[in-house]
Parts: structure tokens; sequence; C-alpha cells
């Protein structure tokens, strides 16, 4: 069976909970890629996948979507193929095309728990403002990038984080939203100086973070079904 292993850990019923439960991922990238193929291993088996871009040979150092064979092909569209290979019973719905405020409400109708792995702050706040106010439970994804050292990514408010330059930026912002919480994975690690303007990346340490999301997302709806 499949899911024999997984079973032994979370028994049959919660292997049939996960297997109904749908969940969202929005940015289809470094974390968000590894997000959705952990996820289709431990028994998810209703997804939407959400990026408007298409695989870079940049990505292929960190994004398990990228290789030399996917380059120029969309990311949703890669995803979705993969999880399918993985298990064939999975219905995904593809969304190749950025959050907004038009369409945010469509993408998320009957989700679970939406998974937050975008990089551009401005459809970030608009999707997390989305889900506090219309009770989607969300988990946030903060820097990942330009650290090489030990991962040590954990889950905690947004308003306990410091030392990250994208968590910075989404407290203020929240802030003049009056959110007043947010569940995020960040790393305990500072980011290293570069002479680049462009974020630095290696293969590991988007791979972490993209499980630890999926670790939230596994324990919360087991406990919530």
């Amino acid at each position: 069976m499949k899911f024999q292993r997984t079973e032994l850990l979370i028994g049959k019923d919660g292997v049939k909970n996960l297997s109904k439960s749908k969940v969202a991922i929005i940015g289809i990238g470094g974390v968000g890629g590894y997000t959705a193929i952990t996820l289709a291993r431990a028994g998810i088996e209703n997804f939407v996948l959400v990026d408007f871009d298409t695989i870079d040979i940049t990505n292929i150092n960190r994004q398990i979507i990228a290789n030399e064979k996917t380059v120029g092909l969309y990311k949703v569209d890669v995803c979705k193929d993969m999880i399918l290979d993985i298990n064939s019973n999975c219905s995904i719905t593809t969304y190749c095309q950025k959050i907004s405020k038009d369409n945010v409400k469509e993408i998320l109708k009957d989700v679970d728990i939406c998974v937050d792995a975008i990089d551009m702050v401005t459809n970030k706040i608009e999707l997390i403002e989305y889900c506090k106010f219309n009770d989607i439970e969300i988990i946030s994804a903060c820097g990942a990038g330009n650290r090489y050292d030990y991962p040590n990514f954990y889950v905690t408010d947004i308003y306990k984080t410091a030392g990250d330059g994208l968590a910075k930026i989404m407290r203020k912002k929240l802030k003049e939203k009056r959110i007043k919480s947010l569940k995020v994975v960040i790393s305990s690690s500072l980011p290293v100086k570069t002479n680049s303007k462009e974020i630095g990346s290696i293969s590991y340490y988007p791979a972490v973070c993209g499980c630890v999301v999926s670790s939230y997302v596994v324990n919360y709806l087991l406990n919530k079904n």
C-alpha cells in the first residue's frame, strides 16, 4: 500500500483525513515546490497550485521542479505532473497567474489551509489579509535566501520574529492592516552579506523550509479533523 509507512504513524483515519483535505499553495518556487511534493508524499490528494512564472535556468540550484528539461515550462504545470507521478489519485487545480484581490476568492474556495510561499511583499500581504478576514488557515514562509549554514527553521508568530528582513516588512504591513497574528516558518540564522543586489541561494535551504511548512500543514489538518 502506497501510504503504509505513513499509516503506522497516523493511523487509517489520519491517512483518510489527509487524502480528503484540500491545500492551496501560492508560489511554486523553492519553498512552494518542495512543500507541494512533500505534501503529496504525505497523502494529500487535493491541491490548488498558483504561480504565474516559468522555470528559469537559475532556478535549478534550489527548486525541485527545475531541471534542464523543464526550463521554460510553467511551474504549476511541472509541479502538477510531478504530483500525479507520485499519486495519480490527486485532484489538482492550477492557476498560471499572480494571486490578487480579483481572483483570491475563487482560488481559495473550499480549501482547508493555504500555504503562502510568495516572494513579492504586496501579493503576500493581500493573500494573508484575505485569509485572516475570511477564517482561512494560512502558514507563511519567511526568508530562505542569503544563508548556507545548517538550516534551523521553526514555526512561530510573525510578531515574535527578529533578524529577517522580509519578516520585518511584513510585521509593519500587517500592523497597518490590524492583523494581530500570523503563523510563519522562519530561520534562526541571519542572512550573510553579498556583493550583489540579487538574493543568493543554495539547494538545501528552501527544501528544509518547505519541509517545515509541510509539517505544519499535516499537523494542522490532523488536529483539525
